[in-house]
């Protein structure tokens, strides 16, 4: 099958007059039978680098998406299409409506299957998918798979072993944000054979990007509220917490702005009734968690608002993606704190529990288990991240459908310490990416020019389209020593990769303890840091 192939069922099924090139590209591959990684922003088209080819492929698709709305919001675009029939599987509906989803499945009518990664964890969802032998095996939101990602779910890292037990079926990874470290934890953990990964341009530039430092919280709170009210939406504003999402939309409603909150503690009802009026143009603006937007396509948001900073780059960088997508202009502006209580929650949020750690590492060596069976008496979603903690450590050997003791680990009181000092190593990266966003805060230059530098992209001068550019700050001027994307070696920490420079400073994701900020002046002369010699790349640009 050619080009043309995928150009005509585009346009004859979906009514599609032009793809984009990385489409093509992404699409192309996958019908060559080759793994695919694509990491493309938020709006650009990522749906259809499965959707067409699914059509010329010989079996079904198989589409694990994190969340039900987002299933629903797929499958309902689908059917306004003149695509194969789509359903979801979830816990949302009804079992009658489940088992008839299935049914038309198992009958061969349904070309497009929607679910969940948890629902994968079920020997029965997988024998009934094995059955059908798919031809294609879509992980949408991919960053949830990496211990880099900002929204890690447990069996996201079982996902590899569902593939293998499906036959092994061509499988596409999507995301819209996937730094280096990211795009690398991907492929690994999902078991990408010699995949092709596709890294379509980050830069936005129709989004005005903004800071406001803030003194105190009462300070943040009126400049918030004051910011929002000015703007004519549709917006969003994100905060930290549920209380706060619902004091953001008891004050704008005061003033007037037709404003709803939205966070996971609502009854799904509600939460649907918001994302609803939010997409017909009832409300202007919504104050939310997180828990809101992956998935909303809605072309006109204005602006994108945060009233806390988030936990990394890479969550930051999705949640402003929203704004914009119809390629007018739209504001994103952030209201930070140093002291932000939510980032003190989010380093201190995750405490390894060792008694847990020892009663699963001695329940597989004393036999060989399954995952089932350990997660018989306690939360399944717990003792999955232990297994992944402990096969990350390299205690434990995990396969399609066996938890093994490995034959050199030590025995389970040092596992214990041994998967602590993992959980460790993963608590400082997550820190370091804290303090990315810090830097992101506070840097002394162009703002998008240090936004795109962190996920591997380059922009020569100053975007001219942020608050540091719009007040004359200079652009960063190359540091010749070490350019971006250049591997490094600290006597310390050990094999890194510049991410970012500015005239006097560097930025340096380092493999073991993450991101860290460098003085050139401190550098100068000492040997501490070494250029490495640059290894091949996959990546096309």
């Amino acid at each position: 099958m050619s080009e043309r192939d995928l150009v005509r069922t585009a346009e004859e099924v979906f009514g599609w007059t032009e793809l984009r090139d990385e489409q093509l590209l992404a699409m192309r591959h996958l019908l060559d039978g080759r793994d695919v990684l694509v990491v493309m922003p938020t709006g650009a088209g990522k749906s259809a680098i499965y959707q067409v080819p699914a059509i010329l492929l010989d079996g079904p698709t198989v589409v694990v998406s994190p969340l039900i709305a987002l299933q629903r919001d797929q499958v309902t675009a689908l059917r306004t299409t003149n695509a194969p029939p789509a359903a979801a599987v979830n816990s949302a509906q009804q079992p009658e409506a489940n088992e008839q989803a299935w049914q038309a499945f198992a009958d061969g009518t349904t070309e497009y299957l929607f679910l969940s990664p948890e629902q994968l964890a079920a020997g029965t969802t997988v024998e009934r998918l094995r059955q059908r032998r798919p031809s294609l095996f879509v992980v949408d939101e991919a960053h949830c798979v990496s211990a880099w990602g900002h929204d890690f779910r447990p069996d996201y890292l079982r996902l590899r072993h569902v593939i293998e037990q499906l036959g092994r079926p061509v499988v596409l990874a999507l995301t819209a944000t996937a730094s280096s470290p990211v795009r690398a934890d991907v492929a690994e953990h999902l078991g990408l054979r010699d995949p092709v990964v596709i890294v379509a341009g980050f830069d936005r530039p129709n989004l005005h990007l903004t800071v406001r430092q803030c003194t105190d919280e009462d300070d943040r709170g009126r400049a918030v509220t004051e910011w929002v009210t000015e703007r004519a939406g549709p917006g969003l504003l994100y905060a930290a917490t549920r209380k706060d999402t619902e004091r953001y939309a008891d004050e704008l409603a005061a003033k007037g702005v037709r404003a709803a909150a939205f966070h996971a503690g609502m009854r799904a009802a509600d939460r649907r009734r918001v994302q609803d009026g939010f997409m017909r143009g009832d409300l202007d603006v919504v104050a939310a968690t997180s828990a809101f937007g992956m998935g909303i396509d809605k072309p006109d948001v204005r602006f994108v608002a945060h009233a806390a900073t988030p936990g990394s780059l890479d969550a930051y960088y999705q949640e402003i993606g929203r704004a914009g997508r119809d390629g007018e202009p739209a504001e994103v502006i952030l209201f930070h704190r140093p002291e932000d209580q939510g980032l003190q929650r989010f380093l201190t949020g995750r405490k390894v529990d060792r008694e847990c750690v020892r009663e699963v590492a001695e329940a597989v060596r004393r036999s060989g288990t399954t995952l089932a069976e350990l997660t018989r008496d306690h939360s399944r979603r717990k003792i999955t991240a232990i297994v992944n903690l402990l096969e990350s450590a390299g205690i434990v050997r995990t396969s399609r459908d066996a938890v093994r003791y490995a034959d050199d680990a030590p025995p389970p009181d040092e596992a214990v310490e041994a998967a602590a000092q993992q959980a460790e190593r993963q608590v400082r990266r997550d820190r370091s990416r804290i303090e990315v966003m810090r830097e992101y805060a506070g840097t002394r230059g162009c703002r998008r020019r240090f936004l795109l530098g962190y996920f591997g992209q380059e922009l020569d001068g100053p975007c001219g389209h942020c608050d540091r550019c719009d007040e004359g700050v200079p652009g960063s001027s190359p540091a010749s020593d070490y350019p971006p994307n250049c591997s490094v070696r600290h006597e310390k920490w050990g094999n890194g990769v510049v991410v970012h420079h500015e005239d006097d400073r560097i930025m340096v994701l380092f493999d073991d303890v993450g991101y860290k900020t460098l003085s050139l002046a401190a550098l100068s002369g000492t040997g501490i840091l070494t250029v490495q010699p640059r290894s091949g790349s996959s990546d096309t640009e």
